[in-house]
């Protein structure tokens, strides 16, 4: 082996080391907020005051979440109502927006251009709030229902765009081919693009689901049983009603010294972040796109 080779062989682990050691230096910076995000929700509210949130409290503390599961049965219902309408949201709104870039790149169709013109107007401007409100609660009588924090996140311009660009990757000769054994739109629509779109599908799901998860406002604003709060907006009402006037109103002393004002801050973004962080290795996957490489042989 010559010396020049044996150069080349230790200059490329030489980058290969540097390039792990950057990596694994990024990857501790992005995982730091996240540790001090759960060892801040059991430290002590005194600790807190006086040191502030860190990785390594002195005393373990479960008052935050203590409290947080004094309702236990509300925060399970909310659990529910919030993987009820990421599912039920995520599922349609995957279902229509591939639809809708499925559609509006089939060349064959004389209206695409104006349609797309529709979407994209939407991403510059909006009717605002009052004209949502009155749209959602007079006439379409969502009001205190589910699908009021549903039908408002189904559907993305950004993301019905970006199917259509996936779609512009897949050959033409499949469709064609597709059209002269038979097949219709729809089954040329669930049988050849479905399974090619995987990686934009994840990517808008992904989002989608993300959106869903944290759903709050659209609670704030049309919810009004508490049976049916979403967790986001669930924690939030946790967090600014502690029970205290009930227990002032009992006769309770109470030290707000030992309340956990922050560390519950902490733990409520634990419950909330929780969850759908484990829905990312699933997905993460079929980010890389490429599938249709060698879909079409000459």
């Amino acid at each position: 082996m010559s010396i020049s080779k044996v150069k080349e062989g230790f200059g490329n682990k030489a980058i290969k080391v540097i390039s792990y050691i950057v990596i694994s230096f990024f990857a501790l910076i992005c995982l730091f907020p996240f540790a001090l995000m759960i060892s801040s929700s059991f430290m002590n509210e005194q600790e807190i005051i006086k040191e502030g949130y860190k990785l390594f409290p002195n005393n373990f503390s479960f008052k935050a979440y203590d409290m947080l599961f004094q309702n236990s049965a509300s925060l399970t219902n909310a659990y529910l109502v919030t993987i009820f309408i990421t599912v039920v949201g995520t599922t349609l709104g995957l279902f229509m927006m591939s639809m809708a870039g499925f559609v509006l790149n089939r060349k064959d169709f004389k209206y695409r251009n104006f349609f797309s013109f529709l979407i994209y107007f939407t991403t510059l401007f909006a009717g605002g709030l009052i004209p949502s409100y009155i749209l959602m609660v007079k006439y379409l009588h969502l009001k205190d229902s589910l699908f009021a924090m549903i039908l408002p996140g189904v559907v993305g311009a950004w993301s019905i765009f970006l199917m259509r660009n996936f779609m512009k990757a897949i050959p033409d000769a499949l469709y064609e081919s597709a059209t002269i054994d038979g097949a219709g739109d729809f089954r040329i629509y669930w049988q050849i693009f479905i399974p090619l779109a995987v990686p934009s599908l994840a990517t808008v799901g992904l989002f989608s689901a993300l959106g869903f998860w944290n759903e709050w406002y659209n609670g704030m604003l049309y919810i009004q049983s508490p049976d049916k709060y979403p967790l986001q907006y669930f924690l939030q009402r946790m967090i600014n009603q502690t029970n205290i006037q009930a227990l002032i109103n009992q006769g309770v002393v109470i030290n707000s010294a030992e309340l956990p004002t922050q560390s519950i801050k902490m733990a409520t973004a634990v419950l909330a972040t929780g969850p759908i962080i484990l829905l990312y290795p699933f997905v993460q996957r079929y980010f890389v796109s490429g599938l249709t490489i060698g879909a079409v042989k000459g």
